[in-house]
């Protein structure tokens, strides 16, 4: 990864920390962004301690917030003339609704308008860098999930579940949209689960009810660094140089939900997409 440039966001812990470790030890220069700077600033210095890398910056924006996404994009742009890795892996699960400060309910607008929109916003950087690639955290609860088109927001019927599921599908089938409009242009788009693992997920709003299955569970889960084996080997490796429109699970291509093979569905989504974050639907 020498001489590459990679941004992770949501990279001040957990797998995004994890892989950013990785890929600066693997020499690439590596952006990571968070909402807290204090708390940014501390885990880039972790991570040039750790790789031995002195390479890595920090961006700070909350990226539920429409606005702040827009103003990161455009530092990320002044400070990086190529990009060659996007890792959309900031997100989350939150037990109740929250809107932003755009209006839209929080998981949907974190978990999948965010990166939607980042990536929009980066992909000319992208095209001009090219090969590239932009890797999605995705999750296996995008199994579950259904697009309800009639109610995106929750605003008939929250479930904090449904609404991840939902979002995590989204990801998915952003990820395949996306690689069927850019696969002439040389950037490629994959999805993936990390597996169940030890991070602080759900810490700002968990649900009561699954407290005590996730103490049991905890100590079963995956540290962060193999949780970000999957997020490392598709930003990286050799071995899936020019794959795209895949889902990936354990480093190994895996079967989605079938919802999102369906391509009028994921036509319909990066459309409204593009409606509610404000950006051309380039067809």
């Amino acid at each position: 990864m020498t001489g590459k440039t990679v941004l992770i966001t949501g990279g001040t812990g957990g797998i995004g920390k994890a892989a950013a470790i990785a890929l600066a030890s693997m020499g690439a220069q590596v952006g990571i962004t968070g909402r807290d700077r204090t708390r940014a600033e501390r885990a880039a210095t972790d991570i040039n301690a750790e790789s031995g890398n002195p390479a890595v910056d920090v961006f700070v924006a909350d990226l539920s917030s429409q606005a702040e996404v827009r103003r990161m994009a455009v530092e990320v742009l002044s400070a990086y003339p190529r990009l060659d890795v996007l890792v959309n892996n900031a997100g989350g699960f939150w037990a109740h609704r929250h809107v932003t400060s755009d209006g839209l309910e929080h998981t949907f607008a974190l978990n999948h308008l965010a990166p939607f929109l980042l990536t929009s916003l980066l992909l000319e950087r992208l095209v001009a860098s090219a090969p590239a690639r932009v890797v999605t955290v995705a999750s296996g609860a995008q199994s579950m999930g259904k697009i309800d088109f009639g109610d995106l927001m929750g605003e008939q019927d929250y479930s904090g579940q449904r609404a991840y599921n939902q979002s995590k599908l989204a990801n998915v089938m952003f990820t395949y949209e996306l690689a069927r409009r850019v696969k002439a242009n040389g950037v490629t788009a994959t999805a993936l689960h990390p597996g169940m693992t030890n991070t602080a997920f759900s810490a700002e709003d968990p649900a009561r009810a699954m407290a005590p299955v996730v103490f049991m569970a905890r100590p079963f889960m995956r540290s962060a660094e193999k949780g970000a084996e999957t997020v490392v080997y598709l930003a990286s490796s050799s071995a899936v140089e020019g794959v795209t429109g895949s889902y990936y699970a354990n480093l190994k291509a895996k079967k989605s939900n079938q919802s999102s093979y369906d391509r009028k569905v994921t036509t319909r989504l990066w459309q409204v997409s593009a409606s509610l974050v404000g950006v051309a639907d380039a067809g």
